[in-house]
């Protein structure tokens, strides 16, 4: 079955941003099945305009800032859904 956007559901975002760049703790759902974290990173172009990057490697800034995001995103996660398959 191919990847539909319409069964993706976003159950929490947050974001970080510094100067050059944003990261983005989320979790999400696909077709009511187990929730997943996904961290990515934005950058800004030469425009100024945001665009999406490699997340790579984190310096010590990075984390301890979207570490707060992380545990959040992580009690989502725990959070039981009457809709969840086993």
């Amino acid at each position: 079955m191919p990847y539909d956007s319409s069964l993706d559901e976003k159950l929490f975002s947050k974001s970080w941003d510094d100067e050059n760049s944003r990261i983005s703790v989320s979790v999400y759902s696909y077709n009511k099945g187990p929730k997943k974290l996904q961290i990515s990173r934005e950058t800004k172009d030469a425009e100024g305009e945001p665009r999406f990057a490699k997340l790579g490697r984190l310096t010590k800034e990075e984390a301890t800032a979207i570490l707060p995001l992380i545990q959040e995103a992580i009690g989502v996660m725990s959070i039981k859904n009457t809709e969840e398959r086993p």
